[in-house]
C-alpha cells in the first residue's frame, strides 16, 4: 500500500488510501463465508424501477411494477 500510495498517480493514490480505511471490511468481505449479495439484487431492481418512475406515478403504479418484475 505504501508503494501505491508513492506512485504519484492521483486515482492509484486514493485507490490505496480508501483500501487502508476500509481494511476491515475488505478483509471480512475476503474471508466471510457469507455475502449481502442476495439481498442487494432485489434492493438494486427496486431502485432502478423507483428512478424509472420519478414523478410519473402514485404507489400503486410502483407496486404493481414491482410485484410485475418480481
Amino acid at each position: 500500500m505504501a508503494k501505491a500510495r508513492s506512485l504519484g498517480i492521483p486515482a492509484v493514490e486514493t485507490y490505496a488510501v480508501s483500501l487502508e480505511q476500509d481494511g476491515a471490511a475488505v478483509r471480512a468481505a475476503l474471508t466471510r463465508p457469507w455475502s449481502s449479495g442476495q439481498a442487494e439484487g432485489p434492493i438494486t431492481r427496486l431502485k432502478l424501477l423507483k428512478r424509472s418512475m420519478y414523478g410519473q406515478a402514485n404507489f400503486d403504479l410502483l407496486r404493481r411494477r414491482v410485484l410485475r418484475a418480481a
